[in-house]
């Protein structure tokens, strides 16, 4: 089991090819930067995941592998276990990463010249899925109260064209962290059925949340013969690195499309993939519930500070990932300057709002996923060069 002091740990990454951490400076044109940007974790992987790869280290060989029924087991068992969804071993396709399978779902639910829709901002491989295999990519906003987002459903149905053909869903959001409530997703779901869209909901996030979440799948039978499922277990338990996600497709139909597809990549397991995600799934509950309440830890000291301390910017708690939107517009800064701001002044390196999307101008994002030390870092630098 994860603890405070575990996840308190300052783990240099720094020399290790880690992209947060040594492709920091030169992306974003600074030096001395805290990376609090590209979304990975900074903590250990859970102890039995290390035990697990320790041991298939030591077995020697690694050559091409596959994945057993074990995996799709374990798979299966969290599936049913954290979000009370059935699925069959047959509906699990292996992608190299949710990045690459969002790019095979567009092909596989539409044609090139067609539309996909977008709810933005949003993360910002969305649209890149679309527009690199010749769709376009049809943006449009979520209804926003403050910091408060939903569906416009309004406004998806005037988006609605000829040739639109999918809607692409982020669930939980990144960035803004909403938890998507049943009711909410429902309605969705109604306006793809009438439409007759397809549904490729990214719910890579669906473990790190601080309220229930309701997977897509298993609402409406009929969008779930339409439905596209992209999970992994690298966000809930850091191993982006082993480049594992669960594709979930119940149509035979479908699946066989996105296969096809997927199969002229010639992507295969690590291997590792096998060991690191049966001790994750099947060993590891413990340590994720000791993450989340970390995570919220480090939620609760950043937005209560800039609540209390910091009344230029705006910020609300994310009900899932660990990634927080703060809206900076009360700087009064263009984006440019803002990012200009945050890099020569305060030293900090923070996602900029507009790789989500135009409706992130004047927004970053924050990844709070690190030891409490470097979120109290992150705060001091803030305050000298706010207050």
């Amino acid at each position: 089991m994860g603890t405070t002091e575990e996840f308190d740990r300052v783990v240099e990454r720094r020399g290790t090819g880690a992209i947060k951490w040594d492709a920091v400076d030169a992306s974003f044109g600074g030096q001395d930067l805290l990376p609090m940007w590209i979304a990975d974790m900074d903590f250990p992987a859970p102890p039995r995941v290390r035990e697990a790869l320790s041991a298939r280290v030591e077995q020697g060989v690694y050559g091409y592998s596959r994945l057993s029924p074990a995996y799709y087991d374990a798979v299966i068992r969290w599936m049913d276990r954290r979000h009370r969804i059935h699925v069959e071993p047959s509906w699990i396709c292996f992608a190299a990463g949710v990045v690459s399978a969002l790019g095979i779902a567009v092909q596989a639910v539409s044609e090139p010249g067609d539309d996909i829709l977008i709810p933005s901002p949003v993360y910002g491989p969305f649209y890149k899925a679309a527009e690199d295999f010749g769709r376009r990519a049809v943006s449009v906003p979520l209804a926003r109260d403050g910091l408060d987002y939903r569906f416009d459903l309004a406004a998806l149905e005037e988006a609605v064209g000829p040739r639109t053909r999918a809607l692409m869903l982020c669930s939980p959001h990144n960035p803004v962290g909403r938890v998507w409530e049943r009711p909410e997703l429902e309605e969705l779901a109604r306006f793809c059925r009438v439409h007759g869209l397809a549904v490729i909901a990214d719910e890579i996030h669906s473990d790190l949340v601080f309220r229930p979440h309701t997977s897509f799948l298993g609402l409406d039978p009929e969008m779930d013969a339409r439905t596209i499922l992209c999970t992994a277990p690298t966000k809930t338990f850091n191993l982006a690195g082993i480049q594992d996600s669960n594709i979930i497709i119940p149509d035979a139909a479908l699946r066989r499309r996105y296969k096809a597809i997927a199969a002229k990549s010639h992507a295969m397991p690590s291997a590792f993939a096998e060991a690191a995600v049966t001790a994750a799934y099947d060993q590891s509950e413990d340590w994720l519930e000791a993450l989340l309440a970390y995570l919220a830890g480090n939620i609760d000291l950043f937005c209560g500070t800039i609540r209390r301390e910091l009344p230029q910017l705006r910020v609300q708690a994310p009900q899932g990932t660990y990634l927080v939107w703060v809206d900076c517009s009360g700087l009064g800064l263009e984006p440019d300057a803002l990012q200009r701001f945050l890099v020569e002044e305060c030293r900090l390196a923070l996602s900029d709002g507009r790789d989500f999307g135009p409706d992130g101008a004047g927004f970053v994002r924050v990844n709070l996923a690190c030891p409490r030390s470097m979120v109290e870092e992150c705060l001091r630098r803030l305050k000298a060069h706010l207050r």
